[in-house]
């Protein structure tokens, strides 16, 4: 009898031994990997709990429906984004800096300012703490008037009134640029501080004679006017061209095509990279998986303007004036756009 119970307890132990062993097997995969561990960090990465504010431009910019593109593939990784409507480069800087935005959009010379420290900045101190995400597109220097204003270059701008952009803003440090290389100052003109829609609009109304402007193309604001009144689109003069892109490492030399407005040629202008950076309070991580985002989304951002046709992620560490952030850095080793 004693061997018979003895029998039956070893056999009860057997049976809860493989129970036990099932019920674990039920969390392990084939290979024995503890699937609870995780074996796909990166597909499991959540940003549920960020909250980033991306500060653009002007509401008939490109800036603006382009962060709203940026705002849809972000929301994509689970992160909270809205869209600022600001006046644009150097107020977005600023915002950035002071912890009231976390992704900003700016232009090249905007950059290459705030961290050297100059015009705007001056005496602020180089603003060595920003960080890059990547160069996105081109901004095109358009200087544009009506078919019937009489001004035919750059030099009948002289004793005119022209808006230079929005204070501070991208387009009005390159108006100051563009003035220089042509000879001329404020001074020469009287300068008015519009947005891109205010400019338009006072050109219609006759009270401003020419805008400069810098943004991709086509800009919603001369598509606008060129329905209305026709425009005509003023070249940089050679002299200016050669003086400006030996000058300032920032621009370059380019036309805006044919057709894209009701301009039947190619018209010289210069271009300005447009930049995005971020807080350097982000994470690595987090930085990571936005750029990773933006780059495997392009059509999402060219859906909503298509200056974004430029984007491309082999030159997107191209006239970069700040520092990468070190997760935009760890994106495009990992793709090989930078060794």
């Amino acid at each position: 009898m004693r061997k018979i119970f003895l029998f039956v307890f070893a056999l009860i132990l057997v049976l809860t031994a493989c129970s036990d062993g099932a019920d674990k097997g039920a969390d392990t995969s084939e290979d024995g990997v503890d699937n609870d561990a995780g074996t796909n960090p990166e597909a499991e990465e959540s940003f549920d709990d960020l909250f980033i504010t991306i500060a653009t431009g002007g509401t008939s910019g490109v800036y603006y429906p382009l962060g709203a593109g940026f705002s849809t593939i972000f929301e994509g990784l689970g992160i909270d984004a809205s869209v600022q409507a600001t006046q644009a480069s150097v107020e977005n800087v600023n915002l950035v800096l002071e912890g009231l935005a976390e992704v900003a959009l700016i232009t090249g010379d905007t950059a290459f300012q705030a961290y050297e420290g100059t015009g705007p900045f001056e005496g602020e101190g180089p603003k060595d703490n920003l960080r890059s995400l990547a160069a996105l597109y081109p901004n095109y220097l358009q200087i544009v008037t009506t078919e019937n204003s009489g001004i035919n270059s750059f030099t009948d701008l002289k004793g005119k009134k022209i808006s230079v952009g929005a204070p501070n803003s991208g387009t009005e440090l390159a108006a100051q640029v563009l003035l220089e290389g042509h000879g001329l100052s404020y001074d020469d003109i009287t300068p008015d501080y519009l947005s891109f829609a205010e400019s338009v609009d006072q050109i219609k109304n006759g009270l401003v004679d020419a805008a400069i402007l810098s943004s991709g193309i086509p800009n919603s604001g001369i598509m606008d006017l060129d329905t209305t009144d026709g425009i005509k689109l003023i070249p940089i003069e050679e002299d200016a061209m050669e003086y400006l892109t030996e000058t300032y490492s920032y621009l370059g030399e380019t036309v805006i095509p044919a057709n894209t407005y009701s301009v039947a040629e190619d018209v010289p202008a210069l271009e300005i990279t447009n930049a995005m950076i971020v807080s350097k309070d982000l994470t690595e991580d987090e930085v990571y998986h936005m750029t990773k985002a933006i780059f495997e989304n392009v059509d999402t951002l060219i859906e909503t303007h298509s200056a974004a046709e430029d984007i491309d992620v082999s030159k997107a560490t191209e006239g970069l004036s700040i520092p990468l952030h070190p997760g935009a850095e760890k994106y495009f080793k990992e793709v090989g756009a930078i060794d």
